[in-house]
């Protein structure tokens, strides 16, 4: 059987192994009534991979509403989108999704969540709790006061979007959050008083008080050990993490495969899945390394060049390589499809500001759906029915006798099968 995971030979770096996301199935078909379908031909079609690859979906929210001011860019972008990622994330900002005290954009939201969900999208809601974008109308009020309504925030937009995001950001950048001073908020106040466990503690418990099925997330920029003594203390606590997010907005330079794996072996000690949650790579000049907060670099053009977008190809691919290699990553969410409307203007979008793809939205697709894809495929069964075909972990359509029927493949290594075609 031919390998799916050949490294490149193109003088980059060579891909670590990808056993860990790959399987090998012998699937056993049988007819209607039950006897093998022996010395048919098939057609294999992969049809969704295990692995998250996700993007946010802030641009295609009007689009999804039927409310796009510029529908044929929009729909450009759509196609883009869907021709690559499996996983989105929609923006829960209190201040933006709720500013005026009692009127939430509920029904917008829940639209786009919907329109994605029904194409076949995991989606997520980022953040549930943050100290950042915050309503106007709760600054002032006591921090009681406060508490009360960010736990009825939690349980109202949980239970409202229940069934179409059950994956949620809980909370979001702790390790600052109680010496945050950016911007004046009514949420550092109350997690200098509570402390940080504390408020992790309110947002996983109300969160799933409200949805217990929910995959609930830690989520932080913060790479330090003081993102790590936060997780020990949590867990010391007795409050379950579902998932860990690393955010890796690369505005000052990519990572590098040395760093990134560090970085995944300390967190992965936890045995807890990981989510990278915010990746951005730049197509331009990067930030000056004396910059702390990334906030505080603002320039009046900061454009994407031919060389830059060449470096933003490279990286992309190599950062999506390291983190498949590693078998502690589940999902990866790259924040922003086009630099129109980038954080901070920077050129870090898949796509130009004109919705024509760059080298990176191109290498990325190679990647997920050439090679980590298993192509239409045309094979045979043999005496007993049995087809044999390997692939990224994922769903697969197999097709024969004018039927079809859907198979798993769910963990590495070899796997054993039987798929029963239905009746007409």
């Amino acid at each position: 059987m031919t390998s799916l995971f050949t490294a490149p030979d193109d003088g980059r770096t060579p891909d670590p192994s990808l056993a860990h996301r790959h399987a090998d199935a012998t699937v056993t078909l049988r007819g209607p009534d039950g006897a093998p379908l022996a010395d048919r031909d098939v057609v294999v079609r992969q049809t969704r991979h295990a692995f998250l690859f996700g993007c946010i979906g802030f641009d295609l929210i009007d689009l999804a509403n039927g409310t796009s001011q510029d529908p044929e860019y929009d729909g450009r972008l759509a196609d883009a989108w869907f021709d690559v990622f499996n996983q989105t994330t929609l923006p829960f900002y209190w201040g933006t999704f709720e500013p005026e005290r009692g009127a939430p954009r509920t029904e917008r939201l829940l639209g786009a969540a919907r329109w994605f969900a029904e194409r076949g999208v995991v989606v997520k809601g980022h953040p549930l709790v943050w100290h950042t974008v915050q309503p106007g109308w709760l600054l002032g009020l006591p921090d009681a006061e406060v508490e009360r309504l960010q736990r009825e925030r939690i349980r109202r937009d949980v239970g409202a979007f229940r069934g179409v995001i059950d994956t949620w950001d809980a909370i979001n950048e702790v390790v600052i959050m109680p010496v945050f001073t950016a911007e004046e908020n009514s949420i550092t106040p109350l997690a200098r008083t509570k402390g940080r466990v504390e408020m992790i503690r309110m947002a996983f418990e109300e969160a799933r008080a409200e949805n217990p099925g929910a995959t609930l997330l830690l989520n932080d920029f913060d790479m330090s050990t003081a993102y790590e003594c936060l997780i020990e203390a949590v867990l010391e606590a007795g409050i379950p993490i579902d998932r860990l997010g690393l955010q890796s907005h690369m505005h000052q330079g990519y990572w590098g495969q040395e760093k990134t794996l560090a970085i995944l072996d300390r967190f992965s000690r936890y045995n807890i899945p990981i989510h990278f949650t915010e990746t951005t790579l730049l197509s331009g000049d990067v930030m000056p390394e004396h910059v702390v907060d990334l906030n505080d670099w603002q320039v009046e053009s900061w454009p994407s060049t031919p060389e830059g977008e060449a470096r933003q190809a490279d990286e992309v691919e190599r950062h999506y390589r390291t983190l498949l290699s590693h078998p502690s990553v589940e999902a990866m969410t790259y924040w922003g499809l086009s630099d129109r409307g980038m954080w901070l203007n920077a050129p870090g979008g898949l796509l130009r500001d004109d919705g024509s793809p760059k080298p990176a939205f191109d290498r990325l697709r190679e990647l997920v759906k050439g090679e980590w894809w298993l192509p239409p495929t045309e094979l045979r069964t043999d005496a007993e029915g049995r087809v044999r075909f390997g692939g990224f972990l994922g769903d697969y359509r197999i097709t024969a006798d004018g039927g079809a029927v859907d198979v798993t493949l769910d963990h590495p290594g070899a796997l054993d099968l039987s798929a029963t075609l239905p009746r007409d």
